[in-house]
């Protein structure tokens, strides 16, 4: 009996070394991940040339060591316009039917402000400037299949109008241009394009009427930036055009899902021919930069 005691205590010894060895190397591969996780966080914020602090301080912040080249864009004014998408009340309004969700992000971007000083600055310039409108029909209330955002522009209303001849109620709803801006949209020169459906040109005569001007720089701003300014880079950068986005005349939602303007400023530093400010915008729109 002693002897099989005396076994059960050697096995009983042996167990409890295995065991402490396997726990002395579960801490330190812990302690390893650790240390590789950290490096891989200093290592990234290395890439992006940015610090964990400026993010968190400004998540929009331009990185101090960019990777990308930087932009050559220079601009030959008659060669160019300000393009405005959805300039309109439900999108930059408190009265509109987003500005629970885009609110903040216009705010916080100036956006409505900014807008209009590219307005006056490219009026002043006496260059050409087309705004490129979103507006929704009874009958586009008939698709039979849509995307969430689509879904949802669908459901509350998002700039209905009556008919495509209609303007019965037209004036101050949320398809209206904001109040600030009809001096420059109505003044009888600025291209009104057909309405954009989704949210790019295809479906309208934007392309068509920059053609017509012999445009081939743009600059763009409007609403919202991850959807319709976005969608607008893409397909005019496609068709050959040159494209300054300004980072500050946007903005976008801000739901559960993501943040719209972050998500679109990662990509208008990947795409466009540059990113510009309002302010170095108006200033390269007067040739002073």
């Amino acid at each position: 009996m002693s002897d099989h005691h005396g076994c059960g205590q050697h096995h009983h010894h042996e167990d409890g070394a295995k065991l402490a060895d396997a726990e002395r190397h579960l801490i330190g591969r812990r302690s390893m991940i650790k240390a590789g996780a950290a490096a891989g966080l200093a290592a990234g914020a290395a890439v992006l040339g940015t610090t964990a602090a400026q993010a968190a301080n400004d998540p929009y912040a331009d990185p101090e060591k960019p990777a990308l080249p930087p932009s050559d864009m220079k601009l030959d004014l008659p060669r160019t316009a300000l393009v405005v998408t959805d300039p309109q009340i439900d999108f930059l309004s408190p009265k509109g039917v987003t500005w629970g969700v885009v609110g903040k992000s216009v705010e916080q971007q100036d956006t409505v402000a900014n807008i209009g000083r590219l307005f006056k600055a490219a009026k002043a310039a006496g260059m050409t400037v087309a705004v490129s409108p979103h507006y929704y029909f009874p009958t586009d209330k008939g698709w039979r299949f849509e995307g969430a955002l689509e879904k949802l522009m669908h459901k509350i209303g998002m700039f209905d109008r009556k008919g495509a001849y209609n303007v019965d109620g037209f004036e101050n709803s949320g398809a209206d241009f904001m109040a600030e801006y009809k001096q420059y949209i109505f003044d009888g020169k600025t291209i009104i394009t057909s309405p954009h459906k989704v949210y790019g040109p295809e479906q309208n005569d934007l392309v068509l009427q920059l053609r017509k001007q012999r445009v081939d720089q743009v600059i763009l701003a409007g609403m919202s930036a991850n959807l319709c300014v976005e969608s607008h880079l893409r397909e005019l950068l496609e068709q050959g055009f040159e494209v300054a986005v300004v980072r500050d005349a946007t903005a976008a939602a801000m739901l559960p899902e993501g943040d719209g303007y972050l998500a679109a400023l990662t990509n208008f530093r990947y795409i466009a021919n540059a990113v510009w400010t309002t302010q170095e915008a108006v200033k390269r729109i007067a040739g002073k930069a």
